[in-house]
């Protein structure tokens, strides 16, 4: 399975079936964290987390605070993608890690990213 990542007009794919995508919530300044895997399907999560808690940001019912992280499995279903906007207020985009390494998506305001499971190279 492979994940493709499409950015400005770029096509870019990842011989992947999990990654971990985090960001910065650009009001609470609150990191957050999910797991996903690629499924031929598409996307489905497996686990978030969220540093702390804030405005709008509660831990859900059932989660559970380890390491200062709370962690829980959200009750959504399989996705065929995910569309990412950056806001560019926290100075950073999204982060996007595999077993092959991490790497930075949509930094600038305004940038547009999708996330989608394709049949690879």
């Amino acid at each position: 399975m492979s994940l493709c990542i499409l950015a400005a007009g770029k096509t870019v794919t990842l011989a992947v079936t999990a990654f971990t995508l985090s960001w910065t919530h650009s009001v609470e300044w609150t990191r957050w964290q999910e797991d996903w895997t690629v499924t031929p399907s598409g996307l489905q999560i497996v686990e978030a987390r969220v540093k702390g808690s804030g405005a709008g940001m509660e831990p859900p019912e059932g989660a559970v605070l380890r390491d200062g992280w709370w962690s829980y499995r959200p009750g959504i279903g399989l996705q065929p993608r995910l569309v990412l906007a950056a806001s560019g207020a926290t100075g950073e985009g999204w982060t996007l890690c595999t077993d092959q390494g991490c790497r930075e998506l949509g930094k600038a305001a305004g940038d547009t990213i999708v996330l989608e499971s394709c049949a690879g190279p």
